[in-house]
This record gives structure tokens, C-alpha cells and sequence, in this order.
């Protein structure tokens, strides 16, 4: 049997407290196009009864991110056992002037941006969505050079953690290189 070839993200479905006021939010500060909305009474896969919403909002380069308002289930929550920080979407965008122009616009919307953090190989901004879903707006730093090495030394660092659970030195350098832009 065949290993399956995947060309891209289909869509990537998350739960949500209202899907109208997800879409503005999405729409209004993201500028994401409201693509469909599917709803129904039953659960197709299953055919359990639970009515639902599913919309379907345009991230851009054929990618969708999509909610399900769920209004029979208990009020939705996050993972307790897991940070805050973890869990989280990151969307990229094209430059740091148009983070940082993001960043701006977000921030007038009355919403709370931390950042822009440095990554080494990209910078980031990180607000919340109206579900309390962390959101991450990324622009790219990298060079070629930067990611070949971070790819030849990957099978290594995941190796090494999954020996001793600690953060592994083969790209400390990146680290390294963020402190020294610091100072």
C-alpha cells in the first residue's frame, strides 16, 4: 500500500463561541475573505445528532481555516494541561513592514499584540481571537544558509532529545545570533 502524497492543508477546523462574531473578527482584523458555511443537524461522518456551524475563512494560498459553533456542548474551553503559549495558529505574512503594519492596525481594534519577538529565522506578533485561541502573525528572516543547516542538524537534535528530554546545542548558535542583535 502506497503512502499518500499530500499536496497542502485542506482546511484546519477549530471550535469557536459564535461563528458570526468569529467571522468579523476574522474578516474586520485579519482581513480574511468569509469563504462558506455548512450546517447541519446531524454529524455526517457519524450521523450523531449535533446540530452545528462550520465556517470557512480564506487564509490565502488555497489555505482555510475553519470553526465549528458547537451550541448544544458545554461552553468551550482550552487545554488546561497544556501553556497558553503552545497551542496556537501562525499565519505568515510577506515582510516585517507588514507585520509591524499589522501589529498597528490589530492594536487600534483595542486587542493586546505582544511582540514583535525575534525568532532568528523569522519575527512574530501573538493576540488573541475572540475564542481565546492564541494567534501568531509571522514574517520571514531567514536566509538559505540558516535553513540548511537548521535542516542537517533536525534528525540529530530530535534524536538527542528523545534520549534525555534536554534542549540540544546544534543550533544554539540561532540563539546566539538573536542575543547578539540585542545588545
Amino acid at each position: 500500500m502506497a503512502t499518500p502524497t499530500i499536496s497542502g492543508f485542506h482546511h484546519v477546523a477549530y471550535r469557536c463561541k459564535d461563528a458570526k462574531e468569529t467571522v468579523e473578527f476574522y474578516r474586520d482584523v485579519l482581513g480574511m475573505e468569509f469563504q462558506l458555511a455548512i450546517a447541519e443537524d446531524k454529524v455526517p461522518s457519524t450521523g450523531e445528532p449535533d446540530p452545528y456551524m462550520h465556517i470557512f475563512m480564506d487564509a490565502g494560498n488555497d489555505n482555510v481555516l475553519a470553526f465549528f459553533e458547537l451550541p448544544t456542548r458545554d461552553e468551550m474551553d482550552r487545554d488546561r494541561n497544556t501553556p497558553v503559549w503552545v497551542q496556537h495558529i501562525a499565519l505568515r505574512l510577506g515582510s516585517l513592514d507588514e507585520l509591524m503594519a499589522a501589529k498597528e492596525h490589530i492594536e487600534s481594534k483595542g486587542i493586546d499584540v505582544l511582540g514583535p519577538t525575534n525568532h532568528g529565522i523569522f519575527k512574530s506578533i501573538y493576540f488573541f481571537d475572540p475564542n481565546g485561541h492564541r494567534l501568531e502573525l509571522a514574517a520571514d528572516t531567514r536566509t538559505e544558509e540558516q535553513m540548511a543547516e537548521l535542516n542537517r542538524v533536525a534528525p540529530d537534535m530530535l534524536e538527542e532529545w528523545s534520549k534525555t528530554k534536554k534542549a540540544p546545542r546544534h543550533a544554539a548558535w540561532l540563539h546566539e545570533m538573536i542575543a547578539d542583535a540585542e545588545d
